[in-house]
């Protein structure tokens, strides 16, 4: 079987998903959909199932030369599994080496994986940067660092060009999640006692996550490569939530606290680990796609944020 022009996207109806379709079909790329199901109104997609190590993707992988794949288990909120541990790598690490395995025989030229910053750990005291060693802390970012490594194997004994990306939290139209619910927060003008929280995190608007996404399809030097990627801009918490405000066109209301107070009433509340993500920093460097990719951010924080908040508004959420 010989690869054709096309591009491959798993995940392409969820958030990522939409925006990547959307801007390599105007970049002129020619795009397939990998989807569960087949959806009414999509003529370039094709059905692959659930995700794991029996699936085909024989059919789904005619016709391309690469595949992103941005499909994943991702973090549950209301877990149900008896084994959380084993579904993620049924799908996350199984899933994937299958598909890559499969794409390899059919003459796929290039895979670009979506994995995550959480491969290189959940906290910071310095940016991380690709050089540091993978200390992933939660299953999820465990499976992710597993499939990454599955990937150099299969790339290493059939030739396969692999590009992996580590983004952090991504926000943007059609974002869900906590971000979402601040967004909730702060345009109902609901106080929150995060003023005296004093950190640094990455983000990444969706846009630029997709722009890297195009760069690591189309750039000879990327295969063989893994990129941190974000934004470029380090915002605290509570700087954060006054830019929300002011994209969302209301007034923060930040009250102050003591973290310590904040880590032990969510310890009491069992939400220990989602106040850790607003109150610790987490910062990465994305000097070396910025090098290599001759890649740069497109969209600012402030740019990024207005946007995300035209597409709350015309949600009616608010």
């Amino acid at each position: 079987m010989t690869s054709g022009p096309g591009v491959l996207v798993t995940g392409a109806t969820g958030f990522v998903g939409r925006a990547l379709c959307e801007a390599l079909v105007a970049s002129g790329h020619q795009v397939k959909r990998a989807n569960r199901t087949l959806q009414l109104g999509q003529p370039d997609a094709v059905a692959v199932g659930e995700i794991g190590p029996d699936t085909d993707w024989r059919t789904a992988l005619e016709g391309v030369s690469s595949v992103v794949h941005l499909a994943a288990r991702t973090h549950v909120l209301r877990e149900i599994a008896a084994d959380p541990s084993a579904e993620y790598r049924r799908v996350n690490l199984d899933g994937t080496r299958g598909l890559a395995q499969m794409a390899a025989r059919a003459g796929v030229r290039r895979l670009v994986f979506m994995s995550s910053i959480k491969v290189n750990g959940e906290a910071t005291e310095r940016p991380f940067t690709e050089d540091d060693v993978p200390r992933p802390e939660d299953a999820y970012g465990r499976s992710k660092w597993e499939t990454e490594q599955a990937l150099a194997r299969v790339a290493a004994e059939t030739g396969l060009q692999v590009t992996v990306l580590r983004p952090p939290l991504v926000y943007g139209p059609g974002v869900k999640g906590n971000f979402l619910r601040l967004m909730d927060i702060v345009a109902r003008g609901m106080p929150l006692p995060l003023a005296s929280i004093e950190n640094r995190r990455s983000l990444i608007y969706v846009g630029n996550l997709v722009d890297a996404i195009v760069k690591a399809i189309d750039t000879p030097c990327a295969a063989g490569r893994t990129y941190l990627v974000s934004d470029g801009e380090y915002v605290s918490t509570p700087d954060l939530a006054r830019a929300l405000a002011r994209a969302l066109g209301v007034r923060p209301r930040l009250l102050p606290c003591p973290p310590a107070l904040l880590m032990l009433g969510a310890a009491l509340a069992g939400k220990r680990a989602e106040l850790a993500r607003l109150t610790g920093s987490l910062q990465m460097d994305s000097a070396a796609i910025q090098r290599e990719l001759d890649w740069r951010p497109r969209f600012t924080l402030a740019q990024g944020l207005a946007e995300t908040a035209r597409w709350y508004y015309s949600q009616s959420r608010a």
